[in-house]
């Protein structure tokens, strides 16, 4: 099982982000075949039922869904990605217009225009645009459907004039709500490019902070004795022929130099390699939140030997990564705890994709059959078996999955540890069972 890195999260964002792109494409695509698709079926049935006899009404109708169909397309696309042109939006107006004439064959073609409006709102327009936008579609269609009608059901009766002013206050009233929606759903989208581009910038702002926090410890490291090698390699040039014991002391000086500050930088890389807990249990918390889990984690115990906390450190991160790429959790709970004499932590989560699969003697959560159980957890057991402690993994309940890490503290550590959880009133006691017993006050954090 290989531990989750920035790379590979920065990956999962960004296919995030790309999906998220094709949905939002996708339901304006609906829309526009929603609008123009009853139109055509519905004029396309009314000719083969005789009730339009004219030759041209079946291609007209076909050729209009299809002309605006495309620039329909093609303005959404253009408007989710900045913005349509000038020439794009009058072509858009032209292939308008045959399809709002074919509402002198059927009344339903007066959605046709009201969606390419829709349309253009996706490009950046100011308020006053969309108002304009709104009522001049409005107006228009208005107008346009009133004619119809009165050139379609007229008959012996004549057509009311107030009737035609109700069409255009209602086609009014549905452009600006149509435009609305629109712009409000162009919002969304643009609020989820910023917060990619917000993640980006973070990222990008934390790895530069920690190359400059970086060279600031190694310049405090080595710059001092890098000085002071440089003077006494000088000091000891000048003194070779003069007094050769004093440049044979300037140059142990030097020797002792060198080493003291190359122990510094292999404890200083130590230090930068080295795992923390509390930083890698405020790093998987993070990385399980936004992968849409949410975890609850109690305080660590209070002086907690280094290399104690180093291997809990490992377990956490691995247990993370597991549960991101072999499970569906919604929740996790992560609790550490003394009893005994050694630390006890427990992860558990709610979405194991199947029950276990047997390996090395540890059930093991696997993503399916043919992946197999991954290495990683059988790392942490040989890794936690080094130190003297116990490991297990496995399924818990109908569709829970349960990581349990025993490690042993060395004796000295033991009262401090216990004195300082007490203390803190965060710890709990868990039975060799398993089942785990709050002593003290909880220190969940949410």
């Amino acid at each position: 099982m290989d531990v989750a890195t920035t790379a590979g999260l920065e990956e999962l964002d960004s296919r995030r982000l790309e999906n998220y792109q094709r949905i939002t494409d996708r339901s304006f695509v609906f829309a526009g075949a929603g609008i123009l698709l009853p139109a055509m079926v519905i004029t396309i049935v009314e000719h083969f039922d005789g009730k339009n006899n004219a030759v041209w009404t079946v291609p007209a109708a076909v050729g209009a869904a299809l002309l605006a169909f495309w620039f329909y397309v093609r303005l959404v696309r253009a408007g989710l990605g900045g913005g349509a042109s000038r020439r794009e939006l009058a072509l858009a107006g032209a292939a308008t217009v045959p399809a709002a004439l074919m509402m002198f064959v059927h009344p339903v073609w007066a959605a046709v225009p009201i969606g390419m409006a829709s349309a253009v709102a996706l490009s950046p327009m100011t308020r006053r645009g969309l108002v304009v936008l709104s009522v001049g579609t409005g107006v228009v269609t208005g107008v346009l459907a009133t004619l119809a009608a009165r050139y379609l059901y007229d008959g012996d009766r004549p057509f009311r004039w107030y009737l035609g002013v109700l069409l255009i206050v209602v086609l009014t009233a549905v452009a600006g709500a149509v435009v609305f929606v629109n712009r409000y759903q162009r919002r969304m989208w643009e609020l989820h490019q910023q917060a990619h581009s917000a993640r980006e910038a973070l990222a990008r702002v934390a790895v530069t902070e920690e190359r400059m926090r970086f060279s600031r410890d190694l310049h405090d490291l080595l710059g001092h004795s890098l000085s002071l090698i440089a003077v006494k390699s000088e000091l000891a040039i000048r003194m070779a022929d003069a007094d050769p014991e004093r440049a044979k002391a300037e140059m142990a000086d030097v020797r002792r130099a060198a080493r003291d500050s190359l122990r510094e930088v292999r404890a200083a890389v130590r230090g930068y390699r080295a795992v923390e807990l509390d930083a890698e249990l405020a790093g998987v918390r993070a990385v399980l939140e936004a992968a849409g889990v949410r975890c609850e984690a109690t305080v660590p115990p209070a002086d907690l030997p280094a290399d104690v906390r180093a291997v809990l450190a490992w377990v956490i991160r691995e247990g993370a990564t597991n549960i991101i790429k072999h499970s569906e959790a919604r929740r996790c709970e992560i609790t550490l705890s003394l009893y005994g004499g050694s630390v006890v932590l427990e992860m558990s989560n709610d979405g194991a994709r199947v029950a276990s699969v047997e390996a090395d003697g540890l059930g093991l959560a696997a993503s399916a059959a043919a992946d197999g159980p991954g290495s990683g957890l059988a790392g942490l057991s040989e890794r936690i078996e080094v130190v003297g402690g116990t490991f297990a993994a496995g399924p818990q309940g109908r569709d829970g999955f349960l990581l349990r890490a025993v490690v042993p503290m060395p004796r000295g550590d033991v009262a401090g540890a216990a004195e300082a959880a007490g203390t803190a009133g965060a710890a709990e006691t868990v039975d060799p069972d398993g089942t785990s017993k709050a002593s003290g006050a909880s220190g969940v954090t949410t």
